[in-house]
């Protein structure tokens, strides 16, 4: 028997980083944001050991200890490890992960593996539990478990899936899915580049710095969370009646914003990216997660689109094919080729 799950990595439209405690504690958070087709996988294969295995497929890593050893976080699979720990996990397996996408890439995807992890342990252990709490888990077990600093959204992004609008409040988290016509849809696909820049960051670094800015008081950093949240709003607004260019200009607008936050947002190679696609028709866009690297994510009316394309290659950008995926974290049992029920 092996028990399955996948979690949909994300892209973040508006509002990140005001869901960055504390700032939804003191004044409430809101990020628009959409799943898509790429994924963190899990595998268990349970046994009657005491031994848990844990490999990962896409760096050929591997990690082994015994039950009910203290686990010991040291940098080697350490989201699996807290996972197996929050979860109660008192029986043995082998542990396989596969991501499309690496951590630091910007679409969510370490939140979207321990959402993927729960969700195959939840199944595995037979354990009831709503969106809502395996989000709050997996958040728990990345923010409190592990000290990883971040922010709420990737989480339930991942558990719940499509196009979400998620308020943040002190005590609550609310998502709120938005039911975009298949016409907008559609449209919004159509005019979206998505472009590696390279450089893989180190997200805490940055979420750090501008919490710390925050705290302080900084005027630049208070006022661009503002904006983020009112231009979330704005967006949110914006893709439901349709207006797809006034969208495209909030990402520019949002942009802007997001790099107040903090001077490690962004850097030279990724503002000659993004400058040269606004040369190039461009209506706007944003880095995806904190900043620092990762994928470049743009807003191009069709007749532009090759022509941002091709000039985003000719100076070393990735552009990657992707689209919309509606559903959120999904898990179902294989056994020798035969499928049993997904929940």
């Amino acid at each position: 028997m092996i028990i399955r799950s996948k979690a949909p990595l994300r892209i973040s439209f508006a509002g990140g980083g005001t869901d960055v405690p504390p700032y939804p504690e003191e004044h409430g958070g809101a990020v628009l944001s959409a799943t898509i087709n790429k994924y963190a996988y899990v595998n268990i294969i349970p046994d009657n050991r005491t031994v848990v295995n844990v490999t990962s497929l896409d760096y050929e890593l591997n990690i082994k200890y015994h039950l009910p050893s203290a686990v010991v976080y040291n940098g080697k699979l350490d989201l699996v490890k807290a996972a197996l720990k929050v979860m109660g996990v008192d029986r043995g397996a082998k542990v396989y992960l596969h991501s499309d996408a690496p951590p630091g890439s910007g679409l969510g995807s370490s939140s979207s593996m321990v959402v993927a992890l729960v969700g195959a342990i939840r199944h595995w252990m037979q354990k009831p539990m709503t969106a809502y709490e395996i989000a709050h888990t997996a958040y728990e077990i990345e923010r409190r478990e592990l000290q990883i600093a971040g922010g709420m959204q990737d989480q339930y992004a991942a558990a719940f899936g499509g196009f979400n609008f998620i308020e943040f409040f002190r005590d609550s988290v609310v998502v709120n899915p938005l039911r975009i016509r298949p016409e907008v849809m559609n449209e919004l696909q159509y005019n979206l580049l998505l472009c590696y820049t390279g450089g893989i960051r180190l997200s805490a670094n940055i979420i750090e710095d501008q919490v710390g800015r925050y705290r302080k008081g900084a005027a630049q950093t208070v006022k661009g969370l503002a904006e983020l949240k009112e231009i979330a709003y704005q967006m949110k607004n914006a893709l439901l009646v349709g207006k797809l260019d006034n969208f495209g200009e909030l990402l520019h607008q949002g942009w802007l914003s997001k790099k107040k936050l903090s001077s490690k947002i962004s850097n030279p190679r990724i503002d000659e990216l993004y400058e040269l696609a606004l040369k190039k028709g461009a209506l706007g866009g944003k880095l995806l997660g904190a900043g620092g690297g990762g994928y470049l994510l743009l807003y191009c009316p069709y007749t532009r689109k090759h022509v941002v394309a091709e000039a985003l290659e000719t100076v070393g950008g990735k552009l990657i094919d992707w689209n919309f995926d509606l559903h959120g974290l999904q898990s179902w049992v294989s056994s020798e080729g035969r499928i049993e029920g997904m929940i």
